[in-house]
C-alpha cells in the first residue's frame, strides 16, 4: 500500500507528502491584484497538511485574462504574491502558482487588439457574448511573444517565492486551444495530427523550464480528454503527455473537459447551471448557461476517482511523475490512486469543503470528505467573497477580498 503521508521530489523541490491542491479559480483578486482572503484561503491549506497548495488562475499579461479582474503576475504583483507564500512556507508547505493565458476564452471588453488570439481562426465562442464575432489565428510573432510573456511569468513567480509553476494546458485556454482538435484548424506544422497539436504548448513549456527549471518545478496541467465528439481522446493525452516529458516537465496533472463544450466532465458531476445563469447580468451570458445544461448527460453522477480509468492509460505510456486529479475524497483512494503508479494526489473540491482535510486522513484513516460535488463552490466563485462551499456556510471574511495581500489591512480602503 502506497504512503500518502511519505515526501516525494519533483523537479528540484520536495514536498512533506503526496497531496497537492489543485489550481481552481479562486476569484479571490482585486484590480488584478491577490487580496487576503486568498493569501488566508492558501494559510489555512498549507496548515491543513497539505503538501503544496496551488494558486489558481494567474494570467501572464493583462490580454491574457479570462476575466477583468483576474490576477496577473506582473511587477507590481510579485510582492503581493511573495506574502501569500511566504504564509504558506510559514506552515511548511510548498506554493504552485498556476499560469496562463486564456486566448480566445475572454470574457470582458478590455483586450489591446480588435480581436482575441487563438491557435486559429474563425468564430469567436466566448467573444460574440461582448461584440467579437471572430478571433485571430496567431502569428509565428504572436507565439514567440506569448513564449516571452510566458518564461516572464515564471521568472516573477521565483522572485514571488513561489516554487513551482503550472502551465495550464487544459480546459480551453490558449494552449489547450492548440491541443485540442475543437479549437485547433490549422494547416501548418502546428495544426493536423495530435503531434502537431502538442508542438507549440511543448516549445512553451521547454522555454520555461530552461529559464526557470533549475530553481523551481515547473509543472503543466493537460486535459485526458475533452469529453465530446471530435474533441482529444486519451491517445491524444499519451501524445501530448510524452512530448511534455520530453521537453522537460517535471510532473503533468491530469484532467478532462472543455470549459465551454463538457463543463461537466471537468467536474465529474453535474454543474448548478441555473445558480451561474443567476450570477450572470446579460441575457446572452445567461443562455450559455441554459445551453450546457441541455448538453450535459442526463444519467451523470458523481463517483470517486472518476478519472482513474483514463488517467491509468496515460501512466502506462510515460516515466515523468503524473498526479490524478479527479474527485478524491477519502484516504483509501489516495491510496488507490498511489498504488495505480501516480506519484501525487491533487484535490480542490474537497479542500474548499475543508482546508483541514489531509490532517483529518492522518489522524483518521477512515475519515471521507464531506463534500457532495454539488459544484456550488463555482458559482459562489463569483461572487464578492470569491470561492467558498456554501454547503458549510464558511467563506473567509468578504472584506478581506478587497484588499492585497500583503498590504496592512488598517489602512484599507
Amino acid at each position: 500500500m502506497a504512503d500518502a503521508f511519505s515526501p516525494v521530489q519533483i523537479g528540484p523541490i520536495g514536498l512533506r507528502n503526496r497531496f497537492i491542491r489543485s489550481g481552481a479559480n479562486e476569484m479571490m483578486v482585486k484590480a488584478s491584484l491577490p487580496t487576503r482572503s486568498l493569501l488566508e484561503l492558501h494559510r489555512a491549506i498549507a496548515a491543513g497538511g497539505t503538501g503544496m497548495t496551488t494558486l489558481a488562475y494567474i494570467a501572464i499579461s493583462r490580454d491574457g485574462r479570462t476575466f477583468s479582474e483576474q490576477g496577473v503576475i506582473d511587477d507590481r504583483a510579485v510582492p503581493h504574491y511573495r506574502a501569500i507564500t511566504d504564509a504558506i512556507h510559514a506552515e511548511g508547505a510548498k506554493a504552485s502558482a498556476q499560469i496562463t493565458h486564456g486566448g480566445s476564452f475572454v470574457q470582458h471588453k478590455e483586450l489591446s487588439t480588435r480581436r482575441a488570439m487563438s491557435s486559429s481562426g474563425g468564430i469567436d465562442k466566448m467573444g460574440v457574448m461582448m461584440g467579437r464575432v471572430f478571433q485571430r489565428q496567431m502569428t509565428r510573432a504572436d507565439m514567440d511573444q506569448i513564449v516571452g510573456e510566458f518564461v516572464a511569468a515564471a521568472e516573477r513567480a521565483v522572485a514571488a517565492g513561489f516554487d513551482a509553476v503550472e502551465l495550464h494546458m487544459g480546459h480551453g485556454y490558449l494552449l489547450n486551444q492548440y491541443v485540442s482538435p475543437l479549437s485547433n484548424k490549422r494547416t501548418d506544422e502546428y495544426g493536423g495530427t495530435a503531434a502537431n497539436r502538442i508542438r507549440y504548448p511543448a516549445e512553451v513549456l521547454a522555454a520555461v523550464k530552461r529559464a526557470v527549471g533549475d530553481r523551481i518545478a515547473v509543472l503543466a496541467k493537460i486535459n485526458l480528454l475533452d469529453g465530446v465528439a471530435k474533441g482529444a481522446t486519451v491517445d491524444d493525452a499519451i501524445v501530448t503527455a510524452r512530448a511534455l516529458e520530453a521537453a522537460g516537465a517535471d510532473m503533468l496533472v491530469l484532467s478532462a473537459g472543455r470549459n465551454i463544450e463538457a463543463s461537466w466532465q471537468i467536474f465529474g458531476s453535474p454543474m448548478p447551471y441555473d445558480d451561474l445563469a443567476a450570477m450572470q447580468g446579460g441575457l446572452l451570458a445567461k443562455l450559455q448557461f441554459k445551453l450546457l445544461k441541455a448538453t450535459t448527460p442526463k444519467n451523470l453522477a458523481f463517483r470517486e476517482l472518476y478519472l482513474l480509468d483514463a488517467a491509468k492509460k496515460v501512466r502506462a505510456a510515460v516515466s515523468t511523475k503524473l498526479g490524478y486529479l479527479g474527485g478524491v475524497q477519502s484516504l483509501e483512494g489516495a491510496e488507490t490512486a498511489l498504488d495505480a503508479g501516480f506519484d501525487a494526489v491533487v484535490m480542490a473540491r474537497a479542500l474548499v469543503h475543508d482546508p483541514d482535510i489531509v490532517n483529518k486522513f492522518r489522524a483518521d484513516r477512515s475519515h471521507h470528505s464531506q463534500c457532495t460535488a454539488c459544484n456550488r463552490c463555482v458559482a459562489v466563485m463569483y461572487g464578492p467573497a470569491g470561492t467558498y462551499c456554501p454547503v458549510v456556510d464558511n467563506p473567509i471574511d468578504v472584506a478581506l477580498n478587497q484588499i492585497p495581500a500583503g498590504e496592512d489591512i488598517r489602512h484599507a480602503a
